[in-house]
């Protein structure tokens, strides 16, 4: 029995989706639990040569045999869960999965509210999906229920239950942060920053799991570091010094351009910190370094990228057991069983 948690290490777009498509699809978690504040954050996954852009379906999707649930401090946005229970229905998700009856419920005025304010949509960067209005009514008690909302019938069930009695029986749980650190409303770059905590502890707490039952949490840092929208940004590249690397980026959910920077190590020290990371995937390794791209042994690595790796384990006492050198599964370097 073992149960996990993957976070992203900066302010999202780290490359989670793909790290937790990895390893739920080889690792075969019986429940795949998700996290964080909503349809706000989008996870690409790339698998069999397909890509899927998510925003509420947990990113181990992929793994057909486990349960697909979503904790009740996530918000949830029937249009969105129900669109993508159709978009995967090849993966039979309709049968796997469900939403916590106690989840919030984003509405269309939530949305409208949202897009509506010039200081959180246009100068803080909100993405419009609702998300903060509805925490906004969560906290004022107001906000609807999964419970209350008739086309989710069917979809509803106790999340921490299911969760705690999966671990009891001894099977494995994985679960999926969303964002990243940096936009925590505690501990990000306040206010350039989402609607609630995104570190591993509220991660645990979103899907009714205690701390004593947490054996590894995982923080995703992409070897460079991007965000979209306003906020600090103290290793931030101009745009030209980012063309000319190769490194132009565009946001999941909201198609913006992302801003790109030096990977930030003060930053990544104070992540590892605050959540209690015991690994770390270092994913797009291939976009900084283009030379290892597909590698697969870690030997093969250039004596360069060797040393960042181990200047970030040396930094943050964390070691780096999953390295990304390309979009497909494959394109992994797994030291999980060198290093653990």
């Amino acid at each position: 029995m073992t149960c996990s948690i993957l976070v992203g290490g900066g302010w999202g777009d780290e490359g989670k989706g793909k790290c937790i498509t990895y390893l739920c699809n080889y690792d075969k978690p019986n429940i795949i639990a998700r996290a964080g504040v909503g349809p706000n954050a989008g996870h690409s996954v790339e698998f069999n040569g397909e890509k899927y852009g998510l925003r509420l379906t947990p990113s181990g999707f992929v793994h057909t045999e486990s349960r697909l649930l979503i904790g009740a401090g996530v918000l949830i946005d029937p249009e969105v869960f129900l669109h993508e229970m159709d978009y995967l229905n090849k993966y039979n998700v309709k049968e796997r999965s469900f939403v916590d009856y106690r989840c919030a419920i984003i509405e269309e005025d939530h949305k409208v509210r949202d897009k509506g304010s010039d200081h959180l949509y246009k100068k803080i960067g909100s993405t419009g999906t609702g998300c903060g209005p509805a925490n906004s009514d969560r906290v004022m008690r107001t906000a609807k229920l999964a419970a209350e909302i008739p086309e989710l019938e069917g979809y509803t069930t106790n999340v921490p239950q299911e969760i705690n009695d999966s671990l009891d029986n001894g099977e494995d749980v994985f679960i999926e942060g969303s964002q990243g650190f940096g936009l925590s409303l505690y501990y990000g770059t306040y206010p350039f920053v989402t609607s609630k905590d995104t570190t591993a502890s509220t991660a645990a707490a979103d899907v009714g799991v205690g701390p004593t039952r947490i054996d590894e949490v995982i923080a995703v840092f992409k070897s460079y570091i991007t965000r979209v929208g306003e906020g600090p940004f103290p290793t931030e590249m101009t745009q030209p010094e980012a063309e000319k690397m190769n490194l132009e980026e565009y946001g999941t959910v909201t198609g913006r351009r992302r801003r790109v920077g030096l990977f930030d190590m003060e930053m990544a020290k104070e992540s590892c910190m605050i959540n209690g990371a015991t690994q770390i995937a270092l994913t797009c390794v291939d976009r900084l370094f283009p030379g290892c791209e597909r590698t697969t042994d870690y030997s093969e690595l250039s004596g360069e990228i060797k040393r960042f790796i181990e200047e970030i384990e040396g930094e943050t006492k964390v070691p780096v057991t999953i390295i990304s050198t390309g979009p497909d599964l494959e394109d992994t370097i797994d030291l999980r069983d060198e290093l653990l």
